[in-house]
């Protein structure tokens, strides 16, 4: 998978521009707050429409403009293949192969990438919330049905909690709840069978690339944490249904007391283990980094395995963040992607020698 082009129009604070990179490896370098960051957002919004930031649609357009286009040719599935996003006030409109589509989360079909950034790079000692946004948003690029399961289950979530809130008040709605409670459950049950099929994937990857980087003596495991269930091998989607609906009932009154919903899958968690110690509580700021390394290359692993050939890969100002020996295992695992990196100044490395490099100065990229 590569892109060949890719052309903004009113696009954040970038000047308008083509730009064609390498096949290879691209590094883009300038002081903060130029723009770089922009050009890689750019390129991932072409994988499902959504920028990495959690920017709205609107703040992609330029100030004092009213309308913004992104324009990209890329190969995937063996062919040359282009796409057009179109940014109208909050309306967004998406065009691939001259095709108008109906949702953005088409493009993640035809064009998939993985996003390296610093904030990832807490995602062992920081909240569930990044943990989940991992593993979700990763299975949603290959995945356009879970996709849409778990944004209705996010929906039927926010009408729950607000029922839940009401039954406060008006005491009758209670036995409307368990009509809220079939939907989520059946949602949740989807959403977990498929996050734990993805782990069992992303564990034997990071396990071989954990062990690479830590030259053999640490050993990763990852073990996916949830109240309703306790055991993660053989099981079916009747087998999650059934634990699922078994603790919803038992936090039901909890629920209706807090006026939110504690039992599903946007509680759920993932836990790192080296050596059998918990990385959360007892790895160093090395070894932390080290997983989240490995978890994103399996990342990568993955969706070349998805798709039949390798995504491409976006290492947003996270090689400074990375000690020299990090930095070569990175680049030496993403040797047959293409690859765009972010820096203030140009990565001395062996392995950066053909690189073709972007300067980016307040939006003008030379």
């Amino acid at each position: 998978m590569k892109v060949n082009a890719l052309e903004f129009i009113n696009y954040r604070n970038l000047s308008d521009n083509r730009i064609t990179p390498s096949e290879k490896v691209n590094v883009i370098y300038g002081n903060n707050a130029q723009g770089k960051t922009n050009l890689l957002e750019a390129v991932w919004l072409f994988s499902g429409g959504h920028s990495f930031r959690g920017s709205k649609d609107t703040e992609l357009i330029k100030f004092s403009e009213n309308k913004a286009r992104l324009f990209m040719e890329f190969f995937s599935g063996k062919r040359e293949q282009k796409a057009e996003i179109l940014y109208q006030g909050s309306k967004k409109e998406v065009i691939i192969n001259n095709v108008k589509k109906s949702s953005a989360a088409y493009l993640s079909q035809h064009f998939s990438a993985v996003v390296f950034s610093p904030e990832h790079l807490t995602l062992i000692k920081n909240g569930p919330s990044l943990r989940r946004k991992f593993i979700d948003g990763s299975i949603c690029q290959q995945d356009l049905r879970y996709a849409v399961r778990l944004n209705k289950y996010n929906q039927t979530l926010q009408q729950r909690n607000a029922l839940l809130k009401e039954i406060s008040k008006h005491k009758e709605l209670k036995d409307t709840l368990e009509i809220w409670d079939d939907v989520l459950i059946d949602l949740g049950a989807d959403i977990i069978l498929k996050r734990l099929e993805f782990l069992k994937n992303l564990k034997v990857s990071a396990k071989e690339l954990h062990k690479g980087i830590s030259s053999g003596s640490e050993d990763l495991d990852i073990v996916y944490c949830s109240s309703a269930i306790k055991e993660e091998k053989n099981l079916n989607k009747c087998d999650i249904l059934c634990l699922l609906q078994k603790e919803f009932k038992r936090v039901r009154r909890d629920d209706i007391y807090l006026g939110v919903t504690n039992a599903g899958p946007h509680r759920d968690d993932l836990e790192f283990f080296i050596n059998s110690k918990s990385a959360r509580r007892f790895g160093s700021q090395g070894q932390q980094r080290s997983i989240v390394l490995s978890l994103k290359l399996s990342e990568a692993r993955i969706m070349r395995d998805a798709f039949s050939e390798p995504p491409v890969v976006l290492l947003d100002d996270v090689m400074s963040e990375l000690d020299v020996k990090r930095q070569d295992f990175l680049l030496k695992n993403t040797e047959e992607n293409q690859v765009f990196i972010t820096c203030c100044e140009p990565i001395e490395s062996e392995r950066l020698k053909d690189a073709k490099l972007f300067e980016v100065k307040e939006g003008v990229i030379y």
